[in-house]
């Protein structure tokens, strides 16, 4: 088996290393930017592709100093990544991929492991090897479960970040014959297992929600763009950011405790991108309860179900068991004992009551049992489209910075 991994790391930067930072991911977006403007605007006229982008990008550092004193590789990254984007929107995986924004996208990665370095410099520090730059201080140290393979650096919250991503083989793990057990993920609870387990939700956004409120208030009240709109802009991000990582963590934890004691773990297929989609409609045919299901939308993307999802994957995988899922229709209405489906059999959001056998419950441990005892779904590939790409060549040394 193959492992893949990424460590985060949080960098220490001098000021100089953090202004080459800064321009190398102005770079890599301009980049970016220019190979979406030739892909939309001038795909009818003439073949366009990755490798014609990436010699363009050759030609472009011949002409500008500010371009050639980034790494080649970041820049080609950077066309790579917008050819991935292209390929999850015809595979209908995405949207139509957007322009990158300042603030918002300042990231670029080093694919080229001869280059690269990560070593340890005492018991809480360690240092990241980068090209023309040097040696950068991270402020952890986590020794890397494998080769080192690349590095993806990117300023979140006012701090840079580095992604190590490595990989090592391993011997395929033998068969775990733990339990199985059904998971029913909801909001109230946010997670119930067959076995009667249920899991509190942490709810890291709902804990941010006022003080974000009042912070949004202040914000609007200041000049855009302002040193102080800047200031409080950033202080908003930080707050962002902690909820994120708290939800993260809480994640892994969970993840982690269900993937040492079960063997095989089932789940809905939930589709979230449309349980969380806007109620709001438009002007002529305008939506119901938007308030309400604007309410629901926050708690449902405040549980990260998806991210879970990922994570029982691959740590099930791993131990040798595996994640199964199974048809999410009338699991919260089927009662586990008789089979009868009534949607009057819920009578409220904690409480199962059956009309035929009169069998009650929880009615999250209720829908888990379901799960257990449902059909499993057959895994569904990978979508793969091949793409042909047309456009008239726009050479990037014409387009100013």
């Amino acid at each position: 088996m193959l492992v893949q991994r990424a460590s985060l790391y949080r960098l220490e930067p001098t000021p100089e290393q953090a202004e080459a930072f800064a321009q190398w991911a102005g770079a890599c977006r301009f980049v970016y930017n220019c190979g979406l403007e030739q892909r939309r605007d001038w795909y009818r006229h003439t073949k366009l592709s990755f490798a014609q982008q990436c010699r363009e990008v050759t030609e472009a550092r011949a002409a500008f100093d500010w371009l050639a004193a980034v790494p080649v590789h970041a820049l080609q990254q950077a066309l790579r990544d917008l050819d991935a984007a292209y390929q999850r929107f015809f595979a209908k995986l995405g949207g139509y991929p957007r322009p990158r924004q300042k603030d918002r996208n300042d990231t670029f990665r080093l694919p080229d492991p001869s280059y690269l370095g990560f070593k340890r410099l005492s018991k809480r520090r360690g240092a990241i090897k980068v090209p023309k730059l040097g040696w950068i201080k991270c402020r952890d140290w986590r020794p890397l479960g494998g080769e080192l393979r690349n590095v993806t650096i990117r300023r979140k919250a006012g701090h840079w970040y580095a992604a190590i991503q490595w990989q090592r083989e391993i011997a395929d793990p033998a068969p775990k014959n733990g339990p199985a057990v059904g998971i029913d993920r909801g909001v109230a609870v946010f997670a119930a297992l067959s076995d009667g387990t249920k899991i509190a939700p942490l709810n890291p956004f709902r804990r941010i929600e006022t003080k974000l409120a009042k912070m949004q208030v202040r914000l609007a009240r200041k000049t855009k763009f302002s040193a102080n709109w800047r200031k409080l802009k950033a202080k908003i991000n930080r707050v962002h950011s902690h909820a994120s990582n708290a939800r993260k963590d809480f994640l892994h934890k969970r993840s982690i405790e269900i993937a040492e004691n079960q063997g095989v773990v089932k789940i809905e297929r939930l589709n979230v991108r449309g349980m969380s989609a806007s109620a709001k409609g438009t002007v002529e045919d305008p939506g119901r309860n938007v308030r309400a299901k604007s309410g629901l939308n926050k708690s449902i993307l405040d549980q990260g179900w998806y991210a879970f999802a990922t994570m029982l994957r691959y740590k099930l995988a791993e131990r040798g068991g595996r994640l199964e899922e199974v048809p999410a229709a009338f699991t919260s209405q089927t009662c586990a004992k008789c089979g009868g489906v009534d949607h009057e059999n819920r009578v409220d959001q904690a409480t199962f009551s059956c009309r035929h056998c009169g069998h009650e419950a929880n009615a999250d441990v209720n829908a888990a049992i379901n799960i257990l005892q449902a059909r499993t779904l057959a895994v569904e590939p990978p979508k793969r489209v091949r793409i042909k790409r047309a456009g008239k060549r726009k050479h990037l040394g014409k387009v100013s910075p």
